[in-house]
This record gives C-alpha cells, structure tokens and sequence, in this order.
C-alpha cells in the first residue's frame, strides 16, 4: 500500500480530503497530515513551494517505494482516493450519471463558490490593485455566495444526502462551505435548513469528528 502525507491548512478546502483519509482509516489506510496554515504564509515558503509550487493546498505526496508523487487540486485527490479504494464508497463510481454528478458538485464549488465566491469575500485583495474598492468586492462577493448557497438549499431538499440516500465526499466538500458561510457571518441554521440539516448528519460521523478535532477549529 502507498504512504501518504496530506499538506492541508485548518479549515481550507483540504479539510474534505482530511475527512476523506478518517474515513479510509475503516479500510486500513493511513496517512500523515502536515500542517501548512495559510494564514501564516506557510503555503509560501520555499519548502512547501518545493512539494506545490502552486502555493495551495491540498497536496497529497504519494510514495511508492523510493518514487514520491505528488497530486493537488481538491477534487483530484478525492477521485483519485475512491478509485484506489473503492471499498470505503467515498464516491460513486459505478455509474456514469452518478459519477457526472459527482463532478458537476465538486466543479462548481471549486470554481464558482470558492474561487469567485466565498474567495472574494475573505480575501478580496487578491481580486483588486485599489484598497479603496476592497469593500465593494466584499458586498459583491457575499451576494454571489447567498445566491449560491440558495441553489444547495434547493438541490438539497428532500435529499438524505447531496447525491440521494447515500453519504460521499461531496457531503464533506459542502461541509467546507457550510463552515465558511458561517465564518462570514451568514445565518445558516435560519436561512438553509435543508443544507444545515445534512451538515449535522456530517458532523456525525466519526471520521468527521477525528478531522475536525484535529484541524482545531470550529464548525459554528
């Protein structure tokens, strides 16, 4: 079996792949979680550059023998973990429709609500050469992200899970979300229950627990 080490930062997006490596732990895999807290800059320094020089996180180092690989992008990573381990069902793989609607989810809460939504809201430097507009991007951002919340709540209603009546991956990706939503001070519980209601079945799991407890931090 391959060694792994997980580069994640407490409470970024990799806090899905984390959840993901707790869960595989029910099928004998193991892996080492490596802190790298953006908010010191520590997703900049040479050495973490050296593993990703993207700068982002996740990272997954995969060794194989002497042979060290290395695979970023959230969404990379999960497919790749449920395809080697199919077992621990983290995604459904068997059926092509299901599968598409495994990469229609995670597509679009990589691109649209975390790269141009909730990113512009925490860090709306990134998107501007003026200080002074800093607060405008904020707003706008903030209403991109209600809008886009407003759709999970929609796809979620009536839904045991995001994918229909079982618990995957993507449950743990909207997880990130739900946190960031209250980290920018949205009223989750009272504006999407059907989202909060899942969350709560999340939060649940023990795998989920072990990921959270160990990353420090706060779901509410």
């Amino acid at each position: 079996m391959p060694q792994y080490r997980l580069y994640h930062s407490p409470g970024a997006c990799s806090l899905a792949a984390h959840i993901a490596f707790e869960e595989l732990g029910a099928v004998g895999v193991t892996c080492e979680p490596i802190r790298v807290v953006i908010a010191e800059g520590q997703n900049q320094t040479p050495e973490y550059l050296a593993i990703n020089p993207r700068g982002r996180v996740p990272a997954l180092v995969i060794r194989e023998g002497d042979t060290d690989l290395v695979l970023t992008e959230l969404s990379a990573i999960l497919i790749y973990l449920a395809r080697t381990y199919p077992t621990a069902n983290l995604l459904p793989l068997d059926d092509i429709l299901s599968f598409a609607r495994v990469v229609e989810w995670m597509s679009w809460l990589g691109a649209t609500m975390h790269a141009s939504g909730v990113r512009t809201v925490l860090r709306p430097d990134r998107f501007i050469s003026d200080p002074a507009t800093a607060e405008s991007v904020k707003i706008r951002g903030t209403e991109n992200v209600k809008i886009g919340f407003a759709d999970i709540e929609s796809r979620l209603h009536g839904h045991t899970w995001a994918l229909g009546e079982h618990y995957s991956m993507v449950d743990a990706y909207l997880l990130v979300f739900f946190r960031w939503g209250n980290r920018i001070g949205l009223p989750m519980r009272t504006d999407y229950p059907h989202y909060t209601r899942i969350m709560d079945a999340v939060r649940e799991r023990p795998a989920v627990q072990r990921a959270i407890a160990h990353e420090g931090i706060q779901i509410e």
